[in-house]
């Protein structure tokens, strides 16, 4: 089997396609069971996906933001839980290995992990008390030091990729300061375990639950970096969260299109797709997903384009990309409901599955009101200038 490496990216983007396009079939029960898709990370796995974001230095495909992009809209169209899930190992690895933000030598140790045996590695900071990390709280999991090594407490929320992750980067508190440590944790280590608490109606087959850790002990190289809570430098790999969103919604126009032109009525002559109430609808739909697209690509190629110092003044404009392009698509899919009619709410359309699952992208960080304060400050700072 061809690996996307090995590959140009028209191919590599062809490939992706040709593997995600199985995951549709599977996806609604997924849903309904609240069960993992095991066989879609497997089947990513098998054509290298799980590498092909880490820098090039490092072994890795080494491909641009604005790809990885694309890539993830793709797998979106035909699952978004497993998108999205997916998209926190792809952005987080491209993200670290860029940055060198940890030591050299621990970083090198993970990625030959993720090239030769498709580990998966995802941030996991959200805690029941503290809710998003992005509103500053300091997280309740503790970190104590003992000799050579640490000995991390605690319990994190929202924990996707639960049921297949090697690797979880956790926010701790460091007992006996106020600094915050993020730590790298093997899942196979004593003491870590999975509760299976994620009970969303919406990307029910993300295995977001939750990651415990009791009394587990994990060597003094594995706190990788330290953080300010409420404070972190602009992350473009971040953008997977709208991609993901506009390939949903995308799946859903498909869905639409497909019964407008299909849909005969005996009350009419031709198909719905002739009415101009139902052609009004289909072109606010375009409209919506072009404009997220356009947004999303243009950002993501200014992103590659950029030195880091420009990097670190793209905040705003990165939120501002999540929030438009979630809403269209909460957008979109609510009209192409209403282009579907009732037929839209039944368990077995499409459509009802990805009105669920596209409403969780309001939830996902950055949050609208923090967007939106950040471009109020822009704009004044703009003015100031």
């Amino acid at each position: 089997m061809a690996t996307l490496q090995s590959l140009d990216r028209e191919a590599r983007l062809d490939l992706t396609r040709e593997t995600a396009r199985q995951f549709k079939e599977t996806s609604k029960q997924h849903d309904r069971e609240g069960t993992f898709p095991f066989e879609n990370f497997e089947a990513l796995k098998q054509i290298g996906y799980p590498q092909l974001s880490i820098p090039k230095n490092y072994g890795g495909g080494g491909i641009s933001l604005e790809e990885l992009m694309r890539h993830q809209q793709i797998i979106a169209e035909f699952d978004g839980a497993t998108a999205l899930s997916i998209g926190w190992h792809m952005g987080i690895i491209m993200d670290t290995g860029e940055k060198k933000a940890w030591d050299e030598n621990k970083y090198k140790e993970i990625v030959e992990d993720v090239i030769y045996n498709g580990a998966l590695v995802n941030n996991i900071a959200t805690e029941p008390a503290t809710g998003s990390p992005t509103r500053g709280g300091r997280p309740e999991t503790v970190a104590r030091k003992s000799g050579d090594s640490w000995i991390l407490n605690g319990r994190k929320t929202f924990a996707t990729l639960a049921p297949v992750l090697k690797y979880a980067i956790v926010s701790a508190s460091i007992e006996g300061s106020n600094d915050v440590g993020n730590f790298v944790v093997d899942t196979a280590r004593d003491g870590v375990s999975v509760d299976e608490t994620w009970d969303a109606i919406a990307m029910r087959a993300t295995g977001s639950h939750d990651f415990v850790m009791d009394n587990v002990q994990v060597d003094a190289g594995d706190l990788v970096s330290y953080r300010t809570p409420g404070q972190k430098a602009p992350s473009g790999w971040l953008l997977h969260i709208p991609a993901c969103y506009i390939g949903i919604a995308r799946a859903a126009q498909k869905s639409a299109v497909t019964f407008a032109t299909e849909y005969s009525p005996n009350s009419i002559d031709g198909t719905i797709s002739e009415l101009p109430n139902v052609q009004e609808k289909l072109g606010r739909i375009e409209l919506l997903l072009l404009e997220a697209e356009h947004f999303l690509y243009s950002v993501a190629r200014q992103w590659d384009e950029s030195s880091t110092e420009n990097r670190a003044q793209m905040g705003p404009v990165l939120g501002a990309v999540k929030t438009s392009a979630v809403n269209k698509a909460v957008e979109t899919v609510d009209l192409a409901m209403r282009v579907v009619g009732a037929k839209s709410l039944s368990e077995n359309s499409n459509l009802q599955l990805y009105y669920r699952n596209v409403r969780a992208g309001l939830h996902n960080p950055p949050m609208d009101d923090m967007v939106l304060i950040s471009l109020a400050k822009a704009s004044i700072n703009k003015m100031d200038a």
